[in-house]
C-alpha cells in the first residue's frame, strides 16, 4: 500500500495528483531529444561537406591528374597544343593559396568541379585556351569549401603574386594585378575577353581565377585577375619555373 502524506493524514483526504505538470516534463524530455537527434543529424552533414567531400574529390582528383601525368610520359599527342579534355588539360600552380598543383578540366558545372578540380568556362563566356596563341581570357572556377576547395584560399592571392599554368611542353607565367573581392554571381563582365572590369582595355593574355564568396556560401563571386608575362619551354627534366621553387 503506497504510503499517505502527511497532508492526507492531517485531514483525511486525497490530495489529486497534477497530471499537467507530468506531461509537460514528457514533452519538454522528447523535444529536448529530439534537438540533441537533429544536432546530430547537423553535425555530421557538416562533417559530411566540409571534410569527407574533400577527401573524395580529393582521391578523384589524384586519379585524374595521373592519368594526364601518365599521357604525358608517353608523349601522346592530342592534336594542338597536347590537349586531352578527357582527363584534364593541364595544372594550375598558385604558390599563394599553398595547395599544390590543380587539374584544370573543361567545363565548370557541379559534376566537373565537385571532383576536386578547376574547370575553364564554356558557358556564359568561353575561355581562350593559352596554348591556342590567341589573344583572350583563360578563365577558370574551382569550389572554395567542399569537395575539394581548390580555390579556398583564393583571398591569400596579392597583387603581383604569380600564377603558372603547367602543359605537356609550356609553362605559362601569368602576374596578378588585380582582385575583386565580392561582385555578383551573374557578372560575366569580369570573363570576358578583354577583362575591362579588371581596369584592361586592350587585348592581351589574361587569366581570370573565379570562386564563391564568403565562405561557406554562394552568394557572390571572388575574382582574380592576371596577365602573361612569359612562357618557358619544358625540359626533359620539367624543371620548374622560378616562381614555383
Amino acid at each position: 500500500m503506497a504510503a499517505t502524506t502527511e497532508q492526507e493524514q492531517h485531514t483525511g483526504t486525497s490530495v489529486p495528483r497534477r497530471r499537467g505538470t507530468g506531461r509537460i516534463a514528457m514533452a519538454v524530455s522528447v523535444f529536448g531529444e529530439l534537438l540533441i537527434t537533429a544536432g546530430l543529424v547537423l553535425g555530421l552533414f557538416v562533417v559530411y561537406s566540409l571534410w569527407w567531400t574533400n577527401v573524395v574529390a580529393d582521391r578523384a582528383a589524384h586519379k585524374e591528374a595521373d592519368k594526364v601525368r601518365d599521357s604525358w610520359m608517353q608523349d601522346r599527342d592530342t592534336g594542338p597544343g597536347a590537349l586531352d579534355t578527357r582527363n584534364g588539360i593541364g595544372f594550375l600552380h598558385v604558390p599563394a593559396m599553398r595547395n599544390g598543383e590543380v587539374l584544370v578540366e573543361k567545363g565548370t558545372s557541379s559534376k566537373i568541379l565537385n571532383d576536386g578540380v578547376a574547370g575553364y568556362y564554356t558557358d556564359p563566356v568561353k575561355a581562350t585556351l593559352p596554348t591556342s596563341g590567341k589573344t583572350g581570357n583563360f578563365s577558370l572556377a574551382a569550389h572554395r569549401d567542399g569537395h575539394g576547395a581548390k580555390f579556398h584560399n583564393i583571398d591569400k592571392i596579392k597583387k603581383g603574386d604569380p600564377i603558372v599554368f603547367e602543359t605537356k611542353d609550356e609553362w605559362f607565367v601569368y602576374k596578378v594585378y588585380a582582385v575583386l573581392p565580392e561582385t555578383s554571381k551573374y557578372n560575366v563582365k569580369v570573363l570576358g575577353r578583354i577583362p575591362e572590369e579588371s581596369g584592361r582595355k586592350k587585348a592581351g593574355h589574361y587569366i581570370t581565377l573565379t570562386t564563391c564568396t564568403p565562405v561557406y556560401t554562394s552568394r557572390y563571386r571572388y575574382v582574380v585577375w592576371g596577365e602573361l608575362v612569359r612562357t618557358e619551354k619544358v625540359d626533359s627534366e620539367r624543371t620548374l619555373p622560378k616562381e614555383l621553387r
